[in-house]
């Protein structure tokens, strides 16, 4: 039987859990006389928490004998990095699974099967990634090329950002879709804090590499125009209903080989502006860039690698515009009533519509991704990118360019038009 109330799991218990449901039972293929045995069978299935993130507990379950395998992920009531002083609503791993599901739908060879949710456990069972899959941070840090990241992740995010949109669905679809997602509040308000509020204030939770990034630090504080267009970003990541966004589309909530590229850990999940999808991705790949000069070795000199971040920044934008577009196109007289048929049945009238809005999509993109990355330096939670660099004034140095590239495109963004001239512009950093 499943436990009857919320308890933290822990490797010994996590068995205890899966023989418990018979589904899980099943995925893993025991056998019923061993589901139902005592602890002395359980020398079949191991445990590993593999958990490195910021907010929950991961197991891998593996049934030795038959190979079979699933993730057990569970949500705690508050931010597992920081510890109880940060509660957390466990309620989020509902809206990770519902979440997971509709993507799931939306781009099945991209997001993984969920098997399992338990609502008192705040826990879901789903398919394990198996290796050669990796996080895709972790590949990044590496110096390893994917080939089909740019065409995979245009195509995860132009399927999910626009079926879930008004382009698509009716009104009342679409509310009852927003209403759905309303209660993950508490996850869109400490989205708020981490990345529109803290970075751009005195908090406890701020932290960079002192005292090289000291300077930097403090002049965020007294830059009042970036203060002004973080405000507004806060007001559109606050209140514009867009589509169904991931809600945290980071490198890390990625898991890549060479041929597969699988979104995970959408527990941010709301109804939100695409752009923070669009630009969270794209804002990491541009932190990765920048860590490549302090990660370099002797036997490379990572050139190239650096060069097909670039390339992958800017197909990944161009591919996920051809691919939104070839869908509004597609489905242009079906139920969306975002631009009806009646009004926009001139080809070029639609045409224009659809370059502001992809216009628009941009630089929504560009402003939210340099949020992230200003944040990733000098807000509470950093990423492995430049975390890996052991030299403190060395990681400082690549930190300071996504820093000061960051700063521009968040104050200038609305001056580019596309994203080669974004490519330019880092390349001058």
């Amino acid at each position: 039987m499943a436990f009857s109330e919320f308890r933290r799991l822990d490797e010994r218990s996590v068995i205890e859990y899966v023989k418990g449901v018979p589904a899980l039972a099943s995925k893993l293929q025991l056998a019923e006389a061993e589901a139902e045995a005592d602890a002395d069978a359980d020398h079949n299935i191991t445990v590993k928490e593999i958990g490195d993130g910021n907010l929950n507990f991961v197991f891998i379950v593996v049934n030795s004998a038959s190979k079979a395998s699933i993730i057990i992920k569970q949500a705690l009531p508050y931010i597992r990095c920081i510890g109880e002083s940060w509660p957390l609503t466990k309620d989020r791993a509902y809206f990770e699974a519902t979440a997971l599901e509709e993507q799931g739908r939306l781009a099945p060879n991209h997001v993984p099967q969920v098997y399992h949710f338990d609502l008192t456990m705040s826990l879901i069972a789903m398919r394990y990634l198996e290796p050669p899959h990796i996080i895709l941070r972790k590949g990044l840090i590496a110096g390893i090329q994917y080939p089909l990241l740019a065409p995979h992740m245009a195509h995860f995010m132009a399927n999910t950002l626009f079926f879930t949109s008004l382009l698509f669905r009716s009104t009342l679809d679409h509310k009852r879709e927003v209403a759905k997602f309303c209660g993950n509040a508490a996850m869109c308000r400490h989205t708020q804090q981490v990345v529109f509020s803290d970075p751009f204030q005195v908090s406890q939770y701020n932290h960079w590499s002192s005292p090289y990034l000291d300077p930097d630090a403090e002049a965020l504080l007294q830059d009042n125009l970036l203060k002004l267009e973080v405000a507004h970003l806060k007001s559109i990541f606050s209140e514009r209903a867009q589509a169904l966004i991931h809600g945290d589309l980071h490198t890390s909530s990625v898991m890549v080989t060479p041929q597969s590229t699988q979104i995970i850990d959408p527990e941010f999940a709301f109804y939100g502006p695409m752009g923070f999808d669009i630009g969270a991705f794209l804002g990491n790949l541009i932190l990765a860039f920048f860590a490549q000069d302090g990660l370099l070795d002797q036997s490379n000199d990572r050139k190239a690698y650096k060069e097909w971040i670039l390339q992958t920044i800017e197909d990944t934008w161009n591919l996920f515009y051809e691919k939104f577009i070839a869908l509004w196109d597609e489905h242009r007289n079906g139920a969306g009533e975002a631009y009806l048929p009646a009004i926009y049945n001139d080809p070029e009238v639609l045409l224009l519509a659809q370059r502001r809005y992809m216009s628009d999509l941009f630089h929504d993109s560009l402003g939210f991704g340099a949020a992230k990355m200003i944040r990733r330096i000098v807000g509470v939670a950093h990423v492995e990118d430049f975390e890996s660099i052991t030299d403190a004034a060395k990681r400082a140095t690549c930190e300071r360019k996504a820093l000061n590239l960051a700063k521009m495109l968040l104050k200038d963004r609305r001056k580019f038009e596309g994203i080669a001239e974004i490519v330019s512009a880092i390349r001058q950093f």
